[in-house]
């Protein structure tokens, strides 16, 4: 059963708190990438016989392939898919940005902005199909112009894709797919092989073999983040339905052994109304085991003296995910300072961002929302500075910029500044 603590009567570790369960991988891993470092097609193909139980002959899903697919995809759920689509396009298109330029006197400073050329999604598979990672994950990137936007996905026995994968992945505009998953397609991105290109930046959820890998090959390419176990934080009054808030921390719950789910109110009747819809919905779960234990092991009910309260326990514990289940939500807007996603109201369920809403669901985890941002077009570019002097604006700094550098030592910085102009004197 759910823990209920009052705020004013624990202490902060009670508070803050997270258990998870932590196995290392890191030699398995190490050794993973090494083969495929060294052995390329021939590594990354035994992997998928070892333990998809696939025997391929190639790695590439073909366009016949993605074609097939999207037949099998139901047309309802095919339109769906379209249509997060586009509230995902319209959301993240706010976000590009333009570089700038700034003239006076005889220079020009100034940024541009350029997109990621190569970039690769992994993207989890077999039981769990994620087309929404495909869509979330993907559509930014294409928005930012990067050139070639890759998936690796591990395939079933029989070597194929989910076809769900498929079809979003044709929604988004991707432009190659791969039949491989774990750590090996992590390494395959980073370091090429013959059929799989090296890739500039990887991004994508995985479990604990793929963290690693992303963890481990971070220099030889970039990551978007190490992501850990999902989270939800809801602040609820007592005129919140307690049923719809047990169903929106079950939504996370589910996910994941390890996940988080807390509630934050100011009634203790509330908690306990709370605490009782938990009891009677989790048996009604197809994951009611992995919820079960979430909750037992993760999940928390903090009672506060009032909802500004709520909300400065909020901003320590800085979550995923956090709902305002509250009359006036934009009311209290500028007081969270640390939320990955916030979902505002009584009618905006976490799940909504999942799949739908737009914003996007590659969140920062852990706390790390107090310093971490949400996968944006942003995470698809790189920004680059230049500089420009004609010879009379040199000449007018030019000692400055010496004097400067002499004071760090640095006597060849100082003579770069000056030598353009020693014939003069």
């Amino acid at each position: 059963m759910i823990e209920i603590l009052k705020f004013s009567e624990v202490t902060k570790d009670e508070i803050f708190s997270r258990v998870a369960e932590k196995i290392d991988v890191s030699d398995i891993v190490r050794d993973i990438i090494e083969n495929v470092k060294q052995n390329g097609d021939k590594a990354v193909l035994e992997y998928c016989k070892k333990f998809d139980k696939a025997n391929l002959s190639s790695l590439e899903v073909t366009a016949e392939e993605i074609d097939e697919a999207v037949t099998l995809v139901e047309p309802k759920f095919l339109k769906i898919l379209e249509t997060a689509a586009e509230n995902i396009r319209e959301f993240h298109s706010r976000q590009v940005r333009e570089g700038f330029k700034i003239e006076k006197d005889g220079i020009v400073t100034g940024q541009k902005i350029t997109p990621i050329e190569k970039v690769g999604l992994y993207v989890p598979g077999g039981t769990a199909a994620y087309p929404s990672t495909v869509l979330m994950d993907s559509i930014p990137a294409k928005i930012a112009g990067v050139k070639e936007m890759c998936i690796v996905t591990p395939p079933n026995k029989d070597g194929k894709i989910n076809p769900v994968i498929l079809a979003a992945a044709k929604i988004a505009g991707v432009d190659r797919i791969f039949k491989v998953g774990g750590a090996q397609a992590v390494a395959a991105l980073s370091y090429g092989t013959e059929s799989i290109p090296k890739v500039d930046k990887i991004v994508g959820p995985g479990n604990a073999f793929v963290a690693e890998a992303k963890r481990q090959v971070f220099g030889m390419v970039a990551i978007d983040m190490i992501a850990g176990p999902s989270e939800i934080l809801v602040i609820a009054d007592s005129k919140s339905n307690p049923r719809h808030v047990a169903a929106d921390l079950l939504s996370q719950a589910e996910h994941d052994r390890n996940a988080s789910a807390v509630l934050i109110t100011d009634s203790e009747e509330f908690a306990r109304l709370v605490s009782e819809s938990l009891e009677e919905q989790i048996p009604q779960l197809e994951r009611a085991e992995i919820a079960r234990e979430s909750i037992d092991k993760n999940g928390k009910i903090i009672v506060t003296n009032d909802i500004l309260g709520a909300i400065e326990v909020s901003n320590e514990i800085a979550p995923e995910h956090l709902e305002l289940q509250l009359d006036d939500p934009f009311k209290y807007l500028d007081a969270v300072k640390n939320a990955g996603s916030i979902f505002m109201g009584r009618f905006c369920p976490e799940a909504l961002g999942d799949y739908y809403a737009g914003p996007n669901h590659t969140l920062p985890t852990s706390g790390t929302a107090k310093f971490s941002s949400p996968l944006s077009v942003d995470d698809f570019t790189k920004k680059t500075q230049f500089t420009y002097y004609t010879e009379d604006a040199l000449k007018e700094v030019a000692d400055d910029v010496a004097f400067f550098a002499k004071k760090e030592g640095l006597t060849a910085h100082a003579k770069s500044a000056v030598i353009r102009f020693e014939d003069e004197k």
